[in-house]
């Protein structure tokens, strides 16, 4: 048996061999052991002191009474007693661990749902941050889209002028005027650059300005630099991005000289911007100059060799005819006057040859239109629709199977017009949702089949006198033969 618990000590909740110390409004670090049953030793340490109080037996051997010597502790005493009595009930039915779990429970609860917040939260602001992002890529993709989309453009010659001029020598009058402008402001009080008037160094304003002067100086210095390097390796299709970084050097400039108020001035960047869009402009007219200066060649070189070709043809006719009639001159002197009628037939079919080369020399819209594939070059289901002046519609066929193909041309169709140039414009017409490149009408490829190019050139032709509809490729068949022979 235990001794009865002091007042004052009650039973450890961790430790039931153990009392602890309550003060009456909290529980302190005081323990010790519970004491066995006999009279309580003296001299013990380590506990609060207690006062000695009277008690009275009764006659009757009921309990002792407290007598109610100190009022509001009398009571306080009783409220710990029964406390005492009512924790030592729950340790001994076990119930004390539950409430304590209980208490436990509730506590982590309470922490739980705070994280939960605290997760809820954090998660929202992280959608934010997300959709921010995406919002920002999608823009930055936007923009990688339309530089690219540009470039394809003016690779193809496909370019929108920001200052439109006639030729590149109003370009280069126009930049050169302009960059005289910028060499004016650029020189000193020209208003390239602002800044503070009021800067003071050890109280002194000119000190200052001499800092403010010499900084600015240098500042300027380095936006020049970047807008001159700018200029040198600007692409056309590229202007937009280096407007874009000349701006963004303008505000670095700005906010590395905010206390000194210097920045670049409106005016002057919008000089330099001018001058990045007139240097695009001028690139692109050159480029487009030259393109058309080599189309111009291309189409002389080929009217040369139409001419020549005439020429050739008229004088093998000429000499032809030559000899026809100095033959029937002598069988006329020889008195065979059915011999010299044979051979006037066969001038009269000269003198038809030598007509029509005449014609063909006088008429520029007559020629051959050719219809013609390269599978395997361009795949099956692609044409070159096209028209040729050559009396050798061939040379110039084979011309275009050169080197810059890896497979010969197959002919589908050739056929003669003396209004050949109209036959191709209307069936360029009657494929143009169908041409291959549909930026540059010069690239005369269309995805049709060989049997809707037909019918169309039957029909602007009102005839047609032969059409192969299933090429030959065979280089590019036996290619694929020795292939599978080689698998």
């Amino acid at each position: 048996m235990t001794s009865p618990t002091p007042a004052g000590w009650f039973p450890d909740a961790n430790d039931p061999s153990m009392i602890r110390w309550w003060d009456g409004h909290q529980w302190t670090e005081h323990t010790r052991p519970r004491q066995p049953a006999g009279p309580p030793s003296e001299g013990t340490t380590g506990t609060p002191p207690r006062v000695a109080e009277p008690t009275t037996t009764p006659g009757d051997g009921s309990r002792p009474q407290r007598p109610r010597l100190f009022g509001k502790g009398q009571a306080l005493d009783e409220a710990n007693a029964e406390i005492e009595r009512l924790r030592a009930e729950l340790v001994r039915v076990g119930a004390w661990d539950v409430v304590q779990k209980s208490a436990e429970l509730d506590r982590l609860s309470n922490e739980i749902g705070a994280a939960h917040a605290d997760l809820a939260q954090q998660q929202s602001a992280a959608l934010v941050e997300r959709q921010r992002v995406e919002n920002e890529l999608m823009l930055l993709r936007q923009r990688v889209v339309e530089t690219n989309e540009a470039a394809i453009l003016q690779e193809v010659g496909v370019y929108a002028y920001h200052h439109p001029l006639d030729d590149s020598v109003a370009y280069k009058s126009e930049l050169s005027r302009l960059q005289d402008r910028i060499k004016a402001m650029v020189k000193k009080d020209g208003g390239a650059i602002s800044a503070s008037t009021t800067w003071q160094v050890d109280g002194s304003v000119v000190k200052g300005r001499k800092m403010v002067n010499d900084i600015s100086k240098l500042m300027l210095r380095a936006y020049n630099a970047e807008a001159d390097n700018l200029v040198r390796s600007l692409k056309p299709y590229k202007v937009q991005s280096a407007k874009d970084r000349l701006t963004k050097v303008a505000h670095t400039i700005a906010n590395l000289g905010s206390s000194m108020s210097i920045r670049v001035s409106v005016p002057y960047h919008e000089l330099r911007l001018r001058e990045l869009e007139l240097t695009a402009d001028y690139l692109e007219k050159v480029t487009e100059e030259k393109e058309r200066d080599r189309e111009e060649r291309e189409r002389l070189r080929e009217e040369r060799k139409v001419e020549q070709e005439i020429e050739r043809e008229r004088q093998r006719l000429r000499k032809e005819q030559q000899q026809f009639e100095q033959a029937i001159r002598q069988l006329e002197a020889q008195g065979d006057a059915e011999g010299a009628e044979r051979l006037r037939v066969q001038l009269q079919g000269v003198m038809g040859e030598i007509e029509a080369v005449d014609f063909r020399a006088r008429t520029l819209t007559a020629g051959h239109v050719y219809v013609i594939s390269n599978i395997g070059s361009f795949g099956e289901g692609v044409l070159k629709i096209g028209m040729t002046r050559r009396l050798e519609p061939m040379d110039r066929v084979k011309e275009l199977g050169d080197a810059s193909v890896p497979f010969i041309f197959d002919v589908h169709a050739l056929y003669f017009s003396e209004n050949a140039v109209k036959i191709e414009r209307e069936m360029h017409l009657a494929f143009a949702d169908r041409r291959v490149n549909r930026v540059n009408n010069r690239k005369e490829f269309f995805r049709v089949g060989p049997a809707e190019a037909r019918d169309a050139l039957a029909r602007l032709s009102g005839e047609l006198m032969t059409f192969v509809e299933e090429p030959e490729a065979l280089e590019y068949r036996q290619g694929l033969h020795e292939s599978s022979g080689v698998a």
